[in-house]
C-alpha cells in the first residue's frame, strides 16, 4: 500500500499532543522538580500507547514507517517519564546541608535522605541503601540512623496541633485528614487493581479453552496481569509512606499532647480506684486462683484443658450482662498514674493504629461490593444466595462483636489495675525486701495478673468466635453459590466459571474476615478514644498563666506574697487543710513551723497553686518559684545538670552555691564528680546528699522567692547550721539578697535567728504569725519546735564545712574529671534472635499445645489444597476427553498412582451433568472439615497464649523480685516497667499469631512446591530460584530491622521514664516554670523513638516492594511456562492457584518470620530478667531457733564494703562489737557511711571476699544464713518508709501477722490525730505528709517488735515535741531489742549507751558513751 489512510495518520498523531503539550509546559515553567500534571500525562499515555500495542497491533499500520513512527512515540514517552524519575522532589536551590544524601554514609546529624530523593529513588525506596549496607557489615547504633525528615518531626506538629480546636477526635482529623484522604485513594486503587486479576484471569482461562487455544491471547491477558501486579506495587510504596505519616504523625501528636496535658492537669493526691472486674472462679484454662509457687514451679504439670462447662458457662455469663455505662463517679474520677502510663502504652497506640489503616474503612467495604459485583457477572443471579450466607453471619457477628466491646473494657480496666500495682511494686521493691514483705505483695500482683488473663482468654475467645462465624460464611459462601449456579440456573461448572469465581472467594474471604476484626479495631480504638478524651477533660492547675517563661525583671518590682481569708484543700478533697489563714511574706526569711501532718507542706502548695481554694484572696507573683520538696526530687542526670536544670551555667555563682551547701567535699569522693551521673530521684547519693542536690537548684536559679520544704531535716547538726549561716545569715549575699525566702522546718533553733517573721501553723488549719520582735516574747511556743545542737563529737568537730571566701580553682580542678555513672545503659543484643529464646517461648506455651496447632496447620493447608484439587476435577468433568489423564510426567494424575477416588474423584461421583448434588456435599463437608480444623487451631493457639503469658511473667517477676539489690541500683524504674508491659504486651498479644502464622504459611509453601514440581516439573529450577532470591533479599534486610526494632524498644525506655519522672516531680517543675522545657525533651524523646520506627517501616517498604515485584515476575513466568506446555485450562487453573499460593506463601514466610524476629526481642528481653543475677538466699540454711535474740552481740569483724567491684569502698575495715539489748548512736557528717552499715546488717551488701571480713549477729555469719528469715527478725525503718495504696491497716500489718486490737493500739499510739486502721492511703502515701509517713513507719517496728530495730533518720521529718514522745515510746515499746539509730538530732540519740562515729568510711569511735555528769 503506498499511501497510509486517514485513520493510521490520525493514530500516530495521538503521541504528538500530550508530547507537545508537556514542552510547552517545560518551556514556560522551567521546573526544577518533578512536576506531578506531567508525570501523570506521560505515565497515562504510555499506558494506552502500550495497551493499543498488544490488543490492537493491526491499529498501526503494516508499513515499516508506521511502526517506526509509533516505536518512535512510545521511546519519547519512555524517555520523558524516565527523566522525570531521576528529578528531585525537593527544590535544589534550598538549602539541604542538614539532609543527608542519598547513597552517602547514614549519619545521626542529618535528616533522612527522604527531603531530597528523586522520584524514583522514593519510589523504590533506594534510599535505604547505604543503611542496609552498613548493618550487613556491623550492628547499627543511634549514631548511624537518620534523624527523622521534616514532615515527621514533633515540634512544629506539637504547635500546630496545639493551635487546633474541638475534641481530641476532631483535631486529630483536621491534622491528618489529608493523609486519611491519600490512602484512601491509593488503597482504592490497589484494590481496583487486585479485583482485575480474576477478571483477566477468566479471560485467560477463556482463552485456552476454545478449540484452538489463544495462545496470544492468553499471554497478553498474562502480561496484563503483570502491569497491574506493578502498579498495585509503586502504589503500596505510595500507600505505606502516607499510612506511616499519618500514624507516626497522631501518635506523636498524642504522645506530646498527654504529656502537656500531665504539666497543666491538676497534681490529684489521691489516685482514683478502679473497680476491678468480678473474679471468676475459673477460667478457660483452669484454676483462676493458681498459687504463686504454682505459677512459678517450672516442674509443674501442665494445667488440664478446660472443660466445656466452665467455656460455656464463662461465654454465657458475659453474655448475660448488658453493656454497663460507667457511673458519673467514674467517669470524673482522676487518672492514676497507672492510667496514664496505660494510656501512653496502649490507648495512643490503638487510636494511631487505626489512622494507619484508616483507608480500611473504605477500601474493605468497596472490595467486598466490587466482589459481589464481578460474582454478580460471573455467577448471574446464584451469587444472591451467597449474599443471604453473608448477611446471617454478619447479624450474629454484631452481636458478637457488642460482647467483645464489653470483654475489652472490662481487660482494659483490669490492666490499669496490674499495671498500678507493678509500678508500685517496682518503685518500692527494695523495701519491701528490707521487710520481707515481697512474697505476699507479688502475689497480690499475681492475683490481678490472672484476672488480666482471664480477660484476655475472654477476649479471644470471643475474637476467634468471630473468626469462626466468619470461616462459616466465608466457605459456605462459595458452596451456597455454586449449588445455586447448578441446581437452580442448571449451569455447568466449568473452570473458566469455578476458578475465577474461587478468587473472588478468596478476596471475598479474606475482606469478610477482615470486616468483624475491622470492626473490633474500631471498638477498640472508639474504647481508647473515649479515655483519652476523659484524660483530657480532667482539670487544669487554676493559675496556667501564659507567661511560663517570664524572667524576673520583667515582673513587678514590690516583691509580696498575700493570702488573706484564704481556705484551701487538696485537690478533689472537699475537707479543708488550711481554714481562713492571712499571711503577707515579703524579701527576707519566714519560718514555718508546727506540728507533724499540721499542713506546713500543704501552706507552700496553697503558695504555688497547687491546692483548690475555696475562699479569700491569694496574690503571688506570676514568675518562677525556687522550689525545695520535702522529698528531694532529683532526675536520671548528672549532679551538675540537676542543679543547673536548664538554666545557663554561671560558673562562679555555680561555685558559690555548691560552696555554700557543703557540697564540694561529697564531690570529691566521686570520679566524676559534679558531672557523675546518679539515678532516678538521686540513686547513688545519700539522703543528706540529695536533700543538698535539691537545695542547690533552688538557690542556683534567678528566682526571687524560695519555697524549701524542710531541705536540712537530713542533715547533721553541723552541716545543717553551717548551710543556714551560708545561705540565711547575710542579708547582702548575692545567693540570697532581695529573695523572699519561705522555709518549713522542725529546726527552728538553727534558723529562727535569721528569720523576719515566724508562721506557726496551729490545729484547725489556722496559722499565727509572729514578727521579729514577737520571736523572743513567744519563745516558749516555739521551743516545741526547736532541738538543742548535740553533744560535740570529734568527728562534729571536725567536719566543718569549707569556707564560702575559699579560692574554688583547686576544687574545680579536682572535679573537673571524667564523668562517672551510677546507672547502667540499657543491654541491647545483637544480631538475630537466639534460638533458645524462642525454645523458652515454645516451652512457656507447653510443648503439646505447640504440637497440636502445628498439626492442625498441616491438616488446614491439605484440607485446602483438596478444595482447590477438588473444584478442578468438577470443573473438568463437564468436558468429553481430559488432558490430564494422558500426561504421564504429573505424578498426581500418573496411571501407577493409586488414586481410589480420592485424587480423581470422579471414578466414584456421577457425572457433574447428570447428578450434581454429591459433588455439592462433598465441596461442602471439605469446607466445613476446614472451618473445623482452624477453629480447633484458635483454641490451641488461645492456650498457648495464656500459658506463654502466665509462665513467662511469673518467672520474670520472680526473678526481678530475687535479683541483687545492685540490679536495684543501675536500672531505672521506667527501663524496668517498660519490659513488664510493653514487652509483656507483646507477649500477651500477637505473637503466638505470628508463629501460627508462619507456621502455616510455611506449610503453604511446601505444598505449593510440590504441586508445581508436580504438574510443571521444568519450573521447579526458576521455583527454587525465585525462592533464593526472596531469601537474599530477606537476608539483606534482615539485620538492619533486628538492630532498628531492638534500638526502637530500647529508645522507648527514656519516654516512659521521663513521664514517670514527671508525675514524681511535678510540682517542682512548675514551680520553676520548667514546663516549656520538659515538653522540649519529651518531643526530643518522642523524635528520638518514632525515628527508629519510622527508618523500620521505611525498610519494610524496601523489602516489600522487591518482593512485589519479585512476586509478579515469579507468577507471570510459571503461567508463560504452564501456557507454553500446553496444560489443560483446568490444570492452568489449579496450577496458577498453587502458584500464586506458593509467591505468596515465600513472600509471607520472609514477612512473617522477620515480623516474628521483631515481635521476639520483646520475648529475648524478657528472657534476660530470667537471668538477672540473684540474691544467695540460703534457704537451706536456717539459722537456730530463737535467733536473733536481742541478747546477741552484732559484730563487724575487718569488714570493707562497696556498691560494685569497680567503686571505692564506702566503709573500710570497720571492725566492733554492738552489746546486745543496747541502744546504739550512729553519727558522723553526711555521707560518711552511716547508711551503709544498716544496709550491711540486712544483708543487702556483702563485705569484700578478698579481706576475710565477717558480719555475725551471735554466732550466726549473716552472709550465710536464710536471709528470708533475717529479714522477718530486723527491722529498718528508713527515712523516707514507702506506703502502699491501700488502708493504714495494710500498711501497719501487710502480712496480716498481728491482731485487730494489736493494730488499732499501735496507730493510737503513734498516729491518733483522726486516723482509723481503715483510713485510705494513696500509693507511696502522698496523702500524708512526710511527718505523718515516718510515724507509720516507726509504727511498724512497734508492731513487728524485732530483735534487732534499725532506724536511719525515722524520725528527721517530725517535730520535736511529736520527736520526743515518740522515742520516749519507743523505749518503752522496743526496751528487749538492740535498737541501731542513725539521726541527727539530739532527742533521738540522747539516751544511747553505746555510740558510733563514722568519718570517710571509717570508724572514729565506736563504744560505750560516757554520761555526763
Amino acid at each position: 500500500m503506498a499511501h497510509q489512510n486517514p485513520t493510521e495518520i490520525q493514530l500516530h498523531l495521538i503521541p504528538l499532543i500530550p508530547n507537545i503539550l508537556s514542552a510547552l509546559l517545560i518551556l514556560v515553567d522551567r521546573p526544577r522538580t518533578v512536576r506531578r500534571s506531567l508525570f501523570i500525562i506521560a505515565a497515562t499515555l504510555l499506558f494506552f500507547q502500550l495497551t493499543i500495542t498488544t490488543l490492537a497491533p493491526d491499529a498501526i499500520g503494516t508499513t515499516w514507517k508506521c511502526f517506526t513512527t509509533w516505536g518512535g512515540g512510545i521511546c519519547v514517552t519512555l524517555a520523558s517519564i524516565v527523566a522525570m524519575l531521576n528529578m528531585p522532589l525537593r527544590d535544589p536551590l534550598l538549602n539541604s546541608s542538614k539532609i543527608g544524601k542519598p547513597f552517602a554514609k547514614p549519619e545521626s546529624s542529618v535528616r533522612s535522605p527522604e527531603d531530597i530523593v528523586t522520584l524514583w529513588q522514593w519510589m523504590s525506596v533506594s534510599w535505604m541503601a547505604p543503611l542496609i549496607s552498613t548493618a550487613c557489615k556491623r550492628q547499627l547504633h543511634d549514631k548511624d540512623v537518620w534523624l527523622l525528615a521534616s514532615d515527621f518531626q514533633h515540634q512544629t506538629l506539637h504547635l500546630l496541633f496545639r493551635d487546633l480546636t474541638g475534641t481530641v477526635l476532631v483535631r486529630l482529623l483536621k491534622a491528618n485528614g489529608l493523609d486519611i484522604v491519600l490512602t484512601t485513594c491509593l488503597g482504592t486503587f490497589e484494590t481496583l487493581a487486585e479485583l482485575s486479576e480474576p477478571v483477566l484471569l477468566k479471560q485467560l482461562l477463556n482463552a485456552l479453552m476454545s478449540e484452538i487455544p489463544a495462545i496470544r491471547a492468553a499471554v497478553v491477558y498474562a502480561s496484563f496481569i503483570l502491569i497491574a501486579r506493578v502498579l498495585k506495587a509503586h502504589s503500596a510504596v505510595f500507600k505505606l509512606w502516607y499510612e506511616r505519616r499519618n500514624y507516626e504523625r497522631s501518635r506523636g501528636e498524642m504522645i506530646t499532647m498527654i504529656h502537656d496535658k500531665t504539666l497543666r492537669r491538676k497534681a490529684f493526691t489521691i489516685a482514683a480506684e478502679v473497680s476491678t472486674p468480678s473474679s471468676q472462679t475459673s477460667t478457660l484454662l483452669g484454676d483462676e486462683n493458681d498459687t504463686l509457687e504454682d505459677i512459678n514451679n517450672e516442674d509443674a504439670e501442665p494445667s488440664q484443658p478446660w472443660s466445656l462447662r466452665s467455656w460455656v458457662r464463662g461465654v454465657y455469663q458475659a453474655f448475660k450482662h448488658k453493656f454497663v455505662v460507667p457511673s458519673q463517679r467514674e467517669k470524673e474520677a482522676p487518672a492514676s498514674t497507672g492510667k496514664i502510663l496505660n494510656l501512653l502504652r496502649g490507648d495512643v497506640y490503638e487510636v494511631a493504629q487505626r489512622f494507619w489503616e484508616a483507608s480500611t474503612l473504605i477500601t474493605k467495604p468497596l472490595s467486598v461490593i466490587v466482589s459481589v459485583v464481578l460474582l454478580w457477572k460471573i455467577l448471574g443471579s446464584a451469587s444472591l444466595f451467597g449474599i443471604i450466607v453473608i448477611g446471617v453471619g454478619m447479624v450474629v457477628n454484631y452481636y458478637m462483636t457488642r460482647l467483645l466491646e464489653r470483654v475489652e473494657q472490662e481487660r482494659r480496666a483490669t490492666t490499669d489495675v496490674k499495671l498500678e500495682r507493678t509500678s508500685q511494686f517496682v518503685e518500692s521493691l527494695r523495701h519491701l525486701r528490707w521487710y520481707d514483705w515481697q512474697d505476699r505483695w507479688l502475689g497480690h500482683i499475681m492475683e490481678i495478673r490472672q484476672k488480666e488473663l482471664f480477660q484476655r482468654v475472654k477476649s479471644n475467645v470471643v475474637n476467634r468466635s468471630i473468626n469462626v462465624i466468619n470461616n462459616i460464611t466465608s466457605y459456605m459462601f462459595p458452596v451456597v453459590g455454586f449449588a445455586a449456579y447448578t441446581l437452580i440456573l442448571h449451569r455447568p461448572l466449568t473452570v473458566d466459571i469455578a476458578f475465577p469465581a474461587l478468587g473472588l472467594f478468596t478476596m471475598l474471604q479474606n475482606n469478610l474476615r477482615d470486616l468483624p476484626s475491622l470492626y473490633t479495631s474500631l471498638t477498640n480504638a472508639r474504647v481508647a478514644m473515649r479515655r483519652i478524651e476523659d484524660f483530657m477533660l480532667e482539670p487544669d492547675k487554676d493559675d496556667n498563666e501564659d507567661d511560663e517563661t517570664a524572667t524576673p525583671a520583667f515582673h513587678q518590682s514590690n516583691l509580696e506574697i498575700s493570702i488573706r481569708n484564704a481556705s484551701f484543700s487538696w485537690p478533689g478533697s472537699d475537707t479543708t487543710v488550711l481554714d481562713n489563714i492571712s499571711f503577707v511574706c515579703e524579701p527576707g526569711l519566714t519560718l514555718v513551723c508546727g506540728k507533724v501532718g499540721i499542713g506546713k507542706t500543704a501552706l507552700l502548695q496553697a503558695i504555688l497553686g497547687e491546692l483548690d481554694q475555696h475562699s479569700g484572696e491569694k496574690n503571688v507573683p506570676a514568675e518562677m518559684i525556687g522550689y525545695c520538696a520535702q522529698m528531694p526530687w532529683l532526675e536520671s542526670m548528672s549532679i551538675r545538670d540537676n542543679i543547673l536544670f536548664s538554666t545557663p551555667f554561671d560558673e562562679a555563682r555555680y561555685w558559690q552555691v555548691l560552696r555554700a551547701c557543703c557540697l564540694v567535699e561529697d564531690l570529691r569522693k566521686f570520679k566524676g564528680g559534679d558531672r557523675s551521673l546518679i539515678g532516678e530521684n538521686g540513686t547513688g547519693l545519700s539522703g543528706g546528699q540529695r536533700a543538698r542536690v535539691a537545695l542547690a537548684r533552688a538557690v542556683y536559679s534567678r528566682s526571687r522567692i524560695l519555697l524549701l520544704d524542710d531541705p536540712i531535716a537530713a542533715l547533721d547538726h553541723q552541716t545543717a547550721e553551717t548551710i543556714s549561716r551560708n545561705i540565711f545569715a547575710d542579708q547582702n549575699s548575692p545567693l540570697t539578697a532581695g529573695r523572699l525566702i519561705v522555709l518549713v522546718t522542725h529546726r527552728v533553733d538553727i534558723v529562727k535567728q535569721y528569720a523576719y517573721q515566724v508562721l506557726d501553723i496551729v490545729p484547725g488549719g489556722q496559722v499565727k504569725t509572729f514578727k521579729r520582735r514577737e520571736i523572743a516574747e513567744h519563745e516558749k511556743e516555739l521551743e516545741a519546735q526547736a532541738a538543742t545542737a548535740p553533744d560535740s563529737s570529734p568527728i562534729a568537730e571536725s567536719s566543718t564545712s569549707q569556707n564560702t571566701e575559699d579560692s574554688s580553682s583547686e576544687e574545680e580542678a579536682e572535679l573537673a574529671t571524667v564523668a562517672g555513672k551510677f546507672i547502667q545503659e540499657e543491654h541491647r543484643v545483637h544480631g538475630g534472635v537466639m534460638a533458645t529464646v524462642y525454645w523458652q517461648y515454645v516451652k512457656a506455651g507447653k510443648l503439646a499445645w505447640w504440637a497440636t496447632m502445628v498439626t492442625l496447620c498441616l491438616l488446614i493447608r491439605m484440607t485446602n489444597l483438596g478444595y482447590n484439587w477438588f473444584l478442578k476435577e468438577w470443573g473438568e468433568q463437564y468436558r468429553k476427553s481430559t488432558e490430564l489423564g494422558d500426561r504421564p510426567h504429573i505424578f498426581i494424575s500418573h496411571p501407577d498412582f493409586k488414586a481410589d477416588g480420592i485424587i480423581e474423584p470422579g471414578r466414584h461421583l456421577p457425572p457433574p451433568g447428570e447428578n450434581v448434588r454429591p459433588w455439592l456435599i462433598c465441596l461442602a463437608i471439605i469446607a466445613l472439615v476446614q472451618v473445623l480444623f482452624e477453629a480447633l487451631s484458635d483454641l490451641a493457639l488461645i492456650a498457648i497464649m495464656y500459658n506463654a503469658g502466665k509462665s513467662l511473667f511469673a518467672k520474670a517477676m520472680r526473678c526481678v523480685t530475687n535479683a541483687t539489690f545492685r540490679f536495684y541500683d543501675v536500672t531505672p524504674v521506667g527501663r524496668l516497667m517498660n519490659r513488664l508491659t510493653s514487652d509483656m504486651g507483646t507477649i500477651d498479644g500477637q505473637i503466638a499469631v505470628q508463629v501460627l502464622t508462619l507456621a502455616f504459611y510455611s506449610l503453604g509453601w511446601m505444598t505449593s512446591m510440590f504441586v508445581i514440581a508436580t504438574a510443571t516439573p521444568v519450573f521447579i529450577v526458576p521455583s527454587v530460584g525465585m525462592t533464593m532470591l526472596f531469601v537474599y533479599l530477606y537476608g539483606r534486610y534482615l539485620p538492619a530491622s533486628q538492630d532498628l526494632r531492638r534500638l526502637e524498644t530500647v529508645s522507648l525506655s527514656p519516654l516512659m521514664s521521663n513521664f514517670g519522672t514527671l508525675l514524681e516531680g511535678l510540682t517542682t517543675v512548675r514551680a520553676f516554670r520548667a514546663e516549656p522545657h520538659f515538653q522540649n525533651r519529651i518531643i526530643a524523646t518522642t523524635d528520638d523513638f518514632q525515628k527508629m520506627d519510622h527508618i523500620y517501616w521505611s525498610l519494610q517498604a524496601w523489602l516489600q516492594y522487591r518482593f512485589d515485584l519479585v512476586s509478579g515476575l515469579s507468577v507471570y513466568a510459571l503461567t508463560l511456562t504452564a501456557i507454553i506446555h500446553g496444560l489443560s485450562s483446568g490444570m492452568i487453573g489449579f496450577v496458577l492457584a498453587a502458584a500464586a499460593n506458593f509467591v505468596e506463601s515465600t513472600h509471607q514466610v520472609c514477612r512473617r518470620y522477620g515480623d516474628m524476629q521483631m515481635q521476639f526481642v520483646s520475648v529475648e528481653r524478657i528472657i534476660e530478667l530470667l537471668s538477672l543475677e540473684q540474691e544467695q538466699a540460703n534457704t537451706d540454711n536456717p539459722p537456730p531457733a530463737g535467733w536473733p535474740s536481742c541478747t546477741d552481740d552484732i559484730v563487724f569483724d575487718k569488714v570493707t564494703l562497696r556498691y560494685a567491684p569497680e567503686f571505692d569502698p564506702v566503709l573500710v575495715g570497720v571492725s566492733l562489737v554492738i552489746p546486745g539489748g543496747s541502744t546504739v548512736a550512729v553519727t558522723g557528717r553526711t555521707g560518711s557511711g552511716k547508711s551503709t552499715l544498716a544496709y550491711a546488717l540486712l544483708s543487702t551488701i556483702q563485705p569484700d571476699a578478698g579481706t576475710g571480713g565477717q558480719i555475725r549477729i551471735g554466732s550466726v555469719d549473716i552472709a550465710k544464713v536464710d536471709k528470708h528469715i533475717l529479714r522477718r527478725h530486723i527491722t529498718f525503718v528508713a527515712q523516707d518508709p514507702v506506703l502502699f495504696a491501700g488502708t493504714l491497716r495494710d500498711n501497719l500489718d501487710p502480712l496480716d501477722e498481728h491482731s485487730e486490737d494489736e493494730r488499732a493500739q499501735v496507730l493510737k499510739t503513734v498516729l491518733n490525730n483522726g486516723f482509723t486502721l481503715d483510713t485510705r492511703v494513696d500509693g507511696g502515701g502522698k496523702n500524708l505528709s512526710q511527718g505523718q509517713r515516718q510515724l507509720v513507719g516507726l509504727g511498724r517496728a512497734i508492731l513487728r517488735r524485732s530483735a534487732i530495730v534499725i532506724m536511719d533518720e525515722a524520725t528527721a521529718s517530725i517535730d520535736v515535741e511529736t520527736a520526743t514522745y515518740i522515742h520516749q515510746l519507743l523505749r518503752m515499746e522496743l526496751r528487749h531489742s538492740t535498737v541501731i539509730t542513725i539521726a541527727h538530732k539530739v532527742e533521738a540519740v540522747k539516751d544511747a549507751d553505746f555510740e558510733i562515729v563514722l568519718d570517710k568510711g571509717r570508724v572514729v569511735k565506736a563504744g560505750r558513751r560516757v554520761p555526763k555528769s
